[in-house]
């Protein structure tokens, strides 16, 4: 007869029961019970899982029943009280969990059995699982804390507290790694650095499209001692297609929404020495004034070069200082040549209105210029200079993914803000 004290886990994993008393019950000739009643159902499962003396939080947890009986109801359930996932066998003979388990974490297990001879009982154990050497976690970009809604060059950015550089590993970062979209596209992701990664669509986001992205690694394995952690979630909006062409040789700027021309602007661009870069580039930030000063681009304080003006309508496209903005300085050469430090400028009148036209991952494309061309990282999001191509081959994966629709959790949570 199996011990009542309890059930002993594969590993060496103790697992104590708590067993419902039996109730009275009817009696054959034979003495064996007949109809309904309670039984020890810690007699009839046995719960194991591979490991020392805690569970891998990688591996599922199984629950079997002995021959004769079968499994009515398992749930094993976290200390925050939420359920973990599980599927029972369609024989009714065997569990196991289907969600993840978190690292160094303890669990409680109810299973509900029937023996096959009307007798039926529950019982109770809990387990805990190994705690992870490392967890890695993630910061999901780009910030929606404002409105949420961004323009169609705005590329998803992901980064890793810990760096991971086996391919391997890099390839289970990106399947705990869900992009959803409404429509759904064709995308990929970027291995930037060990710790950063980006993913954009083959193209463009179609306008209105809505998007979330979701790091889901929890319990899962990623390397020898680095476990995934918690789950991060971000939502976001995308506006109208908005793009700006800035024509260096022509001197011109010119603005589409939705693929119609809606304004001409004349500019001037870098000078020589001081050419702006050429490629696409993504709009990173919006300052109403901001102050702009030769040093923080190398031009020494005294130098005929040297400069210190607060500048208006300021409209971000490198980190290290490339705008579009005010320059009533040079209204008299804007249009007919190029005399700014790299910047593009304009008019106040015409910042004001590229400024309020324009938003965070609209597109500014710079042609016919004489610098260099957008790097891909570090200056910004250059990601659209890169092929498709070229784009894949760095993912770990090495294919690119369909995006699904965004699931109703997202829209539920406030992440997804319509737009104004």
């Amino acid at each position: 007869m199996a011990d009542r004290r309890g059930i002993a886990g594969i590993g060496g994993i103790s697992l104590t029961l708590a067993v419902l008393a039996p109730l009275a019950a009817c009696s054959s000739g034979g003495g064996e019970a007949v109809g309904p009643h309670r039984i020890d159902a810690a007699a009839l499962v046995h719960l194991s899982a591979e490991g020392g003396g805690k569970v891998d939080p990688s591996k599922p947890v199984t629950v079997t029943s002995v021959p004769g009986s079968r499994l009515t109801d398992v749930t094993v359930t976290g200390p925050d009280g939420r359920v973990v996932a599980g599927q029972l066998a369609e024989d009714q003979h065997s569990w196991q969990t289907t969600g993840r388990l978190k690292a160094d974490t303890d669990y409680s297990v109810r299973i509900a059995a029937d023996d096959g001879k009307g007798g039926r009982g529950d019982t109770t154990a809990d387990f805990s699982t190994l705690a992870a050497q490392r967890l890695l976690t993630a910061k999901l970009g780009p910030d929606s804390s404002g409105s949420g809604i961004y323009g169609v060059g705005q590329p998803l950015t992901v980064q890793l507290s810990e760096a991971v550089q086996d391919p391997q590993a890099r390839q289970e970062v990106e399947r705990v790694l869900t992009v959803s979209s409404q429509p759904a596209v064709t995308g990929a992701w970027y291995w930037v650095g060990d710790k950063e990664l980006h993913f954009r669509p083959q193209e463009y986001w179609p306008a209105g499209t809505t998007v979330s992205l979701a790091f889901d690694g929890t319990g899962v394995r990623i390397e020898d001692g680095l476990y995934g952690g918690d789950r991060s979630t971000l939502g976001l909006r995308i506006g109208a297609r908005v793009e700006t062409v800035v024509d260096a040789g022509a001197h011109v700027l010119t603005l589409s929404r939705d693929g119609e021309l809606v304004r001409s602007i004349p500019v001037t661009t870098g000078k020589p020495g001081f050419d702006t870069r050429n490629g696409v580039k993504v709009v990173l930030g919006q300052e109403r004034s901001v102050r702009m000063n030769g040093e923080t681009i190398g031009i020494k304080a005294g130098s005929s070069e040297f400069y210190d003006l607060n500048v208006e309508w300021a409209t971000r496209v490198t980190w290290s200082g490339e705008y579009v903005h005010a320059a009533p300085w040079s209204v008299r050469s804007q249009g007919l040549e190029n005399v700014s430090h790299g910047c593009t400028g304009m008019s106040t009148e015409n910042a004001k209105w590229f400024f309020q036209n324009t938003r965070v991952g609209d597109l500014v494309t710079v042609v016919n210029s004489r610098g260099a061309t957008m790097e891909p990282f570090g200056n910004g999001f250059g990601d659209w200079n890169i092929s498709w191509t070229d784009w894949v081959k760095h993912s770990a994966l090495g294919q690119p993914v369909s995006t699904t629709a965004p699931s109703s959790q997202a829209h539920a949570s406030g992440m997804i803000r319509p737009e104004a």
